[in-house]
């Protein structure tokens, strides 16, 4: 079994086509992957906090179970993922030994694998759901297996059937050892924050375990092609987008007070929403037509229930992050195996936070969250 990842489309008919192709690369991306290739192997990089090792956990590391598509029989699913798996791209992004010594260069330690297209979202088949989460996360359980001490996962189940989504989490977790959930912003066009979700939310608080959010470019947003052009902003501006959107609606629509201690990551730095949360903040009480459910200011729920992971690339944009969130609500992602700047050395250089909120953000927050062994 091997792993490779699929970053966001833009819409239906461009997913199609793009992994007819192979893999779901967008123009802008093609170049960044060809220069990033896979790292020779070498020492292992050592990340240093206050003159001593530092372990690095990685929340946001990308994967893919080829073959997989054939678990799902419908066809206008199937013609969504069925990646050309030997194409170069899809063998450049499999795990092993590039990913370890990608990982290595960095001076990752841990990857926390998840699949995050979720094109099986489509399937309206529960049969064909639950045989693709089956397969699919009994393939990322094979890889920890093959690696032991390198990765743990995530269960990404089929959300648009919330009630079997809530048991294949269960399964995961309890037999397959998931350490959480991995969802996508919106399930065919719908943000999961209405109560028909709830017994998938009420599943991830009662297990205890956190679950990731990962957009796939605000398809559910902007009007098709609306973010097509130069610059790939469908990545560069619709993941983050579509985080706020998710995370805004779960705070306003009450789902976050259903279930007080549900925990959530959210991707890319928490999107738009950390830096610019004092306007969520008075929406409520400044906005008449508002009629917000929640029953805590929106700030509030960055500090026990809203994590954030540290894809900012600046030592700013992390000071930020930790003024508004908490050193203790900020988690390490790389985004691997895509080529953004990593922001290892940025937390561990950062003088104006103390050495033990340093470490808790590389390594000690997903330590206590996932229950991953020190």
């Amino acid at each position: 079994m091997t792993c490779t990842s699929n970053p966001p489309a833009t819409n239906l008919a461009r997913r199609k086509l793009l992994l007819g192709a192979g893999l779901s690369l967008l123009p802008g991306a093609r170049a960044a992957y060809a220069q990033q290739g896979a790292p020779a192997a070498g020492p292992r990089k050592t990340i240093v906090v206050g003159g001593r090792r530092a372990r690095v956990i990685d929340i946001h590391s990308h994967c893919y179970i080829p073959g997989s598509a054939r678990m799902i029989a419908a066809a206008d699913v199937a013609a969504q993922a069925n990646p050309a798996e030997n194409a170069p791209v899809a063998r450049s992004l499999t795990i092993g030994d590039a990913r370890i010594a990608q990982m290595d260069a960095r001076g990752i330690d841990v990857g926390i694998l998840s699949v995050n297209q979720f094109w099986w979202y489509a399937a309206s088949s529960t049969d064909d759901a639950a045989r693709f989460i089956r397969y699919q996360d009994e393939g990322l359980r094979a890889i920890v297996n093959r690696h032991p001490g390198r990765f743990h996962f995530l269960s990404s189940p089929a959300l648009q059937h919330p009630a079997l989504a809530a048991q294949q989490l269960e399964y995961a977790v309890k037999e397959l050892g998931a350490r959480g959930a991995s969802v996508g912003g919106h399930v065919n066009g719908r943000v999961p924050s209405g109560p028909e979700f709830d017994v998938f939310w009420a599943k991830a608080q009662e297990l205890d375990v956190p679950v990731f959010m990962h957009p796939g470019g605000a398809e559910n947003m902007v009007r098709p092609g609306a973010l097509d052009g130069r610059g790939d902003l469908v990545n560069v501006i619709g993941n983050p987008l579509e985080t706020t959107m998710f995370a805004t609606r779960l705070i306003f629509d009450g789902t976050l007070d259903r279930f007080p201690r549900l925990k959530l990551i959210l991707a890319h730095g928490g999107g738009y929403l950390a830096s610019y949360l004092t306007r969520t903040d008075v929406a409520c009480a400044a906005r008449a037509n508002a009629k917000c459910e929640n029953k805590r200011s929106p700030a509030e729920y960055f500090r026990d229930q809203l994590y954030v992971d540290s894809m900012v690339f600046s030592p700013e944009g992390l000071r930020h992050l930790v003024a508004t969130c908490g050193a203790d609500h900020v988690v390490y992602g790389s985004d691997m195996p895509y080529n953004w700047p990593d922001t290892a050395d940025i937390v561990a250089a950062a003088d104006f936070l103390p050495e033990q909120e340093r470490r808790a953000i590389l390594a000690g927050n997903l330590e206590r969250m996932l229950r991953l062994p020190a």
